[in-house]
Parts: structure tokens; sequence; C-alpha cells
């Protein structure tokens, strides 16, 4: 994955606390400090609650073989619920080993190793039921548990309707889009509202091409976006200069924002612009006291209002910031009626490219996991409590999540150094087995599953390789992204509108399903 705009690291910055493990958290290591101290009453009651809780695990053991027998697909209520109970019985072992040790002062070395092997014996069979629950005659059934009783099922985009609106442009009339803050998931989210803005004033998208911003087309299905609307309503920007013979002229320049800096620009990027043969008056603004940091709600009608004029040629910009119809722009599919899945997607390369990866290194079923890591640390912790994840607190969270999806491998996109990733994978074991992290490995001509990049010569450039990554954690079972990542919110958009968006979805460490958030690349 291609690296993201770095933060310059203040040496002098004060280090913040590292996040407490919001996880159940099994030290079995730090108790190995010299104990020697009498075993109280209290422990002697811990073990007969243990003894208990075997005894209803073994119970339920043979009450499942009972209801094992089918071959069907469908996994019989008695069984979930004996699922559901089991994950209550492995929740209330680990609390009662933290409670236990993690205040106790008062256990001899003798019987602390006679409970500490118990609990083990405890765990470890807990995992056995759930395993045996799990088979059937033909192989194990993927079912999943989250919050007790549901499985990890895919999020029904039915269930709300979508509030669209038409987007009929005027063949004559154009928007030129601005969009310059951040790296290229910044600029698609960017584009996007520009599309937004484009429908609301009756306009065709002039999307900017390579010399001024990036080049959308190897990235990007452009002709798709027509084809869904079924009408020209975006064209690039080489196709708006051959119809104005290459002198066109932006009528009106109009800022979005006016502080930090008017459009997010400087004399350098209007200096491209004209360099292209692009002709401009003055440039305004809409908004004096709009500022990115914090962006005033706006509605169509204040976009109609500071907008809508009767020239040819307008440029707005930047509108990445922009909160605009907040809850209409962010739906599933997005705010545009539209007959396709989504409007804006990878291109037919990228997506080949990716199914042809996933299907020979990955399988059908596996979680897809961005690791956010290069830049990251000085934005994170400028957050309450910070989102930047010691390795292993890290690779405590993924291994719930690879359990609750019931997965056998990882997809892993990330910017982080090889000694990092490294750790991670040690630290991936579950039931003595290590779960792969799975990269994209360099070229290698005897592989073909990336044939159709090196072929178009697209392989090595870093927006295909970024849009490549996207695509293959978008198509993931389960995907555990970087909370405030505009990679991660892209991520987001692709898998709600191509309905691969799992009820299991969530935030590294935050054990809730993301939500889009406008926050760093």
């Amino acid at each position: 994955m291609a690296r993201d705009s770095p933060y310059e690291d203040d040496d002098h910055e004060n280090l913040i606390h590292q996040n407490k493990d919001k996880s159940a958290s099994f030290r079995i290591e730090e108790l190995q400090s010299p104990i020697r101290r009498r075993f109280s009453k209290g422990h002697y009651l811990f073990a007969a609650i243990v003894t208990v809780i075997s005894l209803v695990a073994t119970i339920y053991l043979f009450f499942s073989s009972k209801i094992c027998d089918t071959t069907s697909d469908r996994i019989k209520e008695s069984q979930l619920r004996a699922l559901y109970l089991l994950n209550k019985q492995r929740s209330s072992l680990f609390d009662l080993w933290n409670h236990t040790f993690g205040t106790s002062n008062n256990i001899t070395a003798v019987r602390f190793d006679q409970i500490k092997a118990s609990l083990l014996d405890q765990i470890t069979l807990n995992r056995h039921i759930k395993d045996t629950l799990l088979s059937t005659e033909n192989g194990t059934v993927s079912v999943p548990i989250v919050n007790g009783s549901e499985i990890c099922r895919k999020i029904d985009p039915k269930s709300s309707k979508r509030r669209t609106i038409e987007w009929k442009p005027d063949p004559n009339k154009f928007l030129f889009a601005i969009c310059l803050s951040g790296q290229m998931s910044n600029h698609l989210i960017c584009l996007e509202k520009h599309m937004f803005f484009a429908a609301v004033l009756n306009r065709v998208l002039v999307i900017p091409g390579s010399k001024f911003d990036y080049q959308y087309n190897l990235v990007l299905d452009i002709d798709h976006i027509n084809e869904c609307i079924g009408r020209k309503t975006v064209i690039s920007f080489e196709n708006f200069m051959e119809l104005k013979k290459n002198h066109a002229r932006i009528d009106k320049f109009i800022c979005y924002f006016s502080i930090p800096l008017p459009c997010y620009t400087d004399e350098d990027h209007l200096k491209k612009l004209k360099s292209l043969g692009i002709s401009m008056g003055k440039v305004e603004t809409a908004w004096k006291s709009e500022d990115i940091e914090n962006p005033s709600p706006k509605t169509v009608k204040d976009v109609e209002g500071k907008f809508g004029t009767k020239e040819d040629v307008i440029a707005i910009g930047d509108v990445f910031f922009a909160n605009v119809e907040k809850d209409w722009v962010l739906q599933p599919r997005g705010p545009i009626a539209h007959k396709c899945k989504i409007l804006i997607e990878p291109s037919k390369l990228i997506l080949l490219t990716a199914q042809r990866f996933i299907q020979t290194f990955l399988g059908s079923g596996f979680v897809a996991l961005h690791f956010r890591r290069h830049g990251f640390l000085k934005f994170c912790n400028a957050k309450k409590p910070s989102c930047f994840y010691p390795i292993p607190q890290a690779a405590d969270c993924i291994r719930q999540m690879v359990e609750k999806a019931n997965t056998s491998v990882i997809y892993l996109s990330t910017d982080a150094a090889e000694s990092e990733t490294s750790l991670l994978q040690s630290m991936l074991v579950m039931n003595g087995k290590t779960i792969p992290l799975v990269k994209r490995p360099p070229r290698d001509s005897a592989e073909k599953w990336d044939s159709l990049l090196y072929r178009h010569g697209l392989d090595g450039d870093d927006q295909v390789e970024a849009m490549l990554d996207k695509t293959i954690c978008a198509m993931a079972s389960v995907f555990i992204g970087a909370p405030g990542s505009t990679f991660t919110e892209d991520i987001l958009r692709l898998r709600k509108g191509w309905e691969t968006a799992s009820s299991c979805d969530e935030y590294l460490c935050h054990g809730e399903e993301p939500n889009f958030i406008a926050g760093d690349e």
C-alpha cells in the first residue's frame, strides 16, 4: 500500500500513556513474579466455582453431541444457545482470572500453580466444545458468534430507504473540481462531494487531470459513472479541453473555505492551471469565515445560493472538509440516483487483479486488516484516548476478531515497518496455530495474478497499489479498519456499496462498527 503523507515526529513531544487494554486480558506471564503467600478461603471458593463451571461445560458437550448429527447447513437454535452460554463461560473465566490474581495478596506458589492449571484446562475445554458444536459430518460450519446469539452476517442495505437526487446536467454548463487536501483517499471523498454539488447545480463535472491532480482514470472507472446514471455527467479534463479547443476559461472560481487558505490552494496550484491553457478571473470565497477545522452544516439551499450562477464554467474547491447534507451524502451507494451498486468504483483492471489475488492467496473467507502506522502516531496521540495501539494490544484485538469471524487467514494492508509486522505475526497464534498475515508480494514473473497490471504498465504505481489494497479489503468477509483514516473510510464506502459489509466490521480495538469519519489519510 502506498505510504501516506508523513507527519514529522516532534522529538521533544511528551509521550502519552499507552491505552488500557479494553479486551479480556489473559496475563499469565505477569503472574510469574515470586509469590509466597498463603491461600485464602476466597480462593477455595474460586476453585469450587471452576469445578462447577467445568461440570456445566461437560453437560453442554453431552447435549451438543445429540444435535450435531445433522449435515444441514443451518445450525439449530439449541446449538446457538449452547455457543452463547459457552461464550459467557469463557468471559466469566477470564473475569475470574483477572479479578482473583490481579488483586490477590494471599496465595501460595503451590496453590497458584494448581489454580492456574485448572483454569487453563477449562479455557482449553471451552474451545474444544465450541469446535465440536461448530462441526458437522462434512466439516466445519462457519458461524462466528457476535453478542451471544448473532453471527457475522452481511448488512442488508435495503433495510433503509435512500434519499436521492437526479443528476440531469445542462451539457453546456461545467463544474471544475478542485481537490488538493491530503492524498488519494481524501481526493476521492472530495470528488464524490463534487458530484453531489454538480447534481444540485445541474452541471457536468470536469475531473482534473494528472498535471494538476491525480490521474484518476488509472484507478477509477469513469465511464462506469456515466453508464450508471444513464447520461453524460462526468468528463475528463482532456475531453473538456478538446471541447474548449485548448483555450478554456473558468468564469467563476469560488472557494468553499476561506481559512486557513482560500480553496486550500496557493499560487503554485493556480499557476499550474494557467499553464494548462486555462484562464480565470479573481478567486472568490463563498463564506468569509468558513474554517476547515470547524465546518458549519450547510444545506442544498446554501449550495444553490452561493454557487448557483449562469456562467458556463465554474470551479469550486476544496470541498473535502465540507459539511453539506451529511446524512444524505454519506448514505450507502451515495446521494445520487443511479442503477448500479456504487458510482465511484475501481477500474476493471484493478477489480480483476484483486479477484485473482484473492483466488490465489486468500480464498473466499478472510479477514482484511488496515493496519495504519506510518505518520499515524502523532495524529492518534492527539486524540483522547489515542488510536495508536502497541503491537501486543493490537495482536490481542485481532485474535479476538479472527475467532469471532471463524477464519484462518488475514489480509494485511499496512504501511508499517517490517519490524512491526514481524512482531505482530509472531503474536498471532490461536489454539497453537499461527494465523498467517498475507501481504501482496513483490512482482514475480512466475505469478500471473497481477499480469494485467504489468501488461498495461500499471505495476508499481503508488495510487494503483493503494486502490488495489482497498479493493481486496472491500471484498473481505470481515474488515478491521484504522479509526480516523480516510483510507479506511474509502474501504467502508466500497463495502457498503458492494453489499459486502459485515455486522462484525469494526475499528481495531474499538469493538464497534465503523462509521464514516472525515479524518487523516
